[in-house]
């Protein structure tokens, strides 16, 4: 419950003018991070990362002005910047002409030759099963498993129904597990 008053601390102060811009440097520093990483494992490159996360943070910037806090602070960014990922994704499918498959194996590739990369580790294998799976499965997963975000929360940013996401999830699951089983 803390966490939901120090947004509502940030969010007065954005909403100040005297203090706008401290309150969003705030809102900056608390959710960087954890919007970071849950950008990173959706686009996969850093650079790619790094141009999402500021596309976003300029989003917020201009849409935190009408947020009506029908939804906790921390929801809508996770709901911004997954839409951010999606639409960047959509963006480098139609910039390259790929099929969507094509541009799932280039993650693949782009995991693969990251100097770190070593097929053997679980790590690894596991990263690579993730951008085997259709987008939606591929955000719910990593929702759930890397957040630890309970389906109430991610119906809310996914703006979907919860037994769709535990649905998707299972799926996801599954598909991974076959995958580091057989590879």
């Amino acid at each position: 419950m803390s966490e939901h008053l120090d947004d509502k601390v940030l969010l007065n102060q954005f909403h100040d003018p005297a203090t706008k811009e401290t309150g969003f440097t705030r809102i900056i520093k608390k959710y960087q991070e954890k919007l970071y990483w849950h950008i990173r494992r959706m686009v996969v490159d850093h650079e790619d990362a790094n141009d999402v996360l500021q596309n976003m943070f300029i989003k917020i910037w201009k849409g935190l002005e009408n947020f009506r806090e029908d939804s906790q602070l921390y929801t809508w960014l996770y709901r911004v910047a997954t839409n951010e990922c999606l639409s960047f994704m959509e963006q480098q499918k139609k910039r390259s002409t790929l099929s969507l498959n094509d541009m799932e194996s280039g993650l693949s590739n782009r995991l693969q030759a990251d100097k770190h990369f070593d097929a053997n580790k679980l790590e690894w294998k596991l990263q690579l099963a993730i951008q085997q799976l259709p987008e939606k499965q591929r955000v719910v997963f990593n929702l759930r498993y890397f957040d630890e975000m309970p389906y109430e929360k991610m119906s809310q940013v996914l703006e979907t129904s919860e037994g769709a996401l535990k649905a998707s999830y299972h799926h996801a699951v599954k598909k991974i597990e076959d995958f580091i089983l057989n590879h």
